[in-house]
């Protein structure tokens, strides 16, 4: 299933990932480990924050895409099912089918 990872890295843990390295080292092992289909950073809410759409082919795998974030960036995440342009027309379609 096609997810989108929010990951938010407080600023004194960012800081301190970036002078020790361990933020680019995180995001690129989590990069090399899931290869996700796109991969956007900015600052949300005064915080470091990256945004991955990635496919996730099994449920326990939810721990190896969180912990590094959590253990070495101190960073929220959120994890969220979504859909591009075409699988949500055919949801839509669908669903307008079975509301008939």
């Amino acid at each position: 299933m096609r997810m989108m990872l929010k990951v938010s890295i407080p600023v004194e843990a960012g800081n301190k990932g970036i002078k020790e390295g361990t933020l680019p080292k995180t995001v690129m092992g989590f990069v090399e480990k899931m290869k996700p289909e796109a991969c956007y950073f900015g600052p949300e809410d005064g915080k470091r924050t990256a945004i991955f759409i990635f496919d996730l082919d099994d449920p326990t795998l939810i721990p190896t895409v969180s912990e590094a974030f959590f253990m070495n960036l101190n960073a929220a995440i959120s994890l969220s099912p979504v859909m591009n342009l075409d699988e949500m027309k055919r949801g839509v379609e669908l669903a307008a089918k079975n509301a008939r």
